[in-house]
């Protein structure tokens, strides 16, 4: 199933994700930088969810509260929580 999230606190402005049977399939970040969140695209694609979390949960980005990777990790516990 497609998602669209809302980020909050980070350069980007929201995640395109498609997460099915637990685990990442698709993921596309609207804003932020360009490649680095390509490569981080890239990285957690057919990943588990729970893998995922476990390890960019938490993540700063400079001074603030969160990051991109961190606001993943919103997104994906937004989704289990419904599913």
């Amino acid at each position: 199933m497609y998602y669209l999230y809302k980020t909050q606190g980070t350069c980007s402005s929201h995640i395109e994700l498609q997460v099915a049977e637990g685990i990442v399939r698709e993921v596309h970040f609207w804003g932020g930088c360009n490649g680095n969140l390509q490569g981080l695209s890239r990285l957690v694609e057919n990943m588990p969810v729970e893998e995922v979390i476990r390890r960019l949960e938490g993540i700063r980005c400079g001074g603030r509260p969160t990051s991109c990777p961190d606001q993943l990790c919103c997104a994906l516990k937004e989704i289990k929580a419904h599913t």
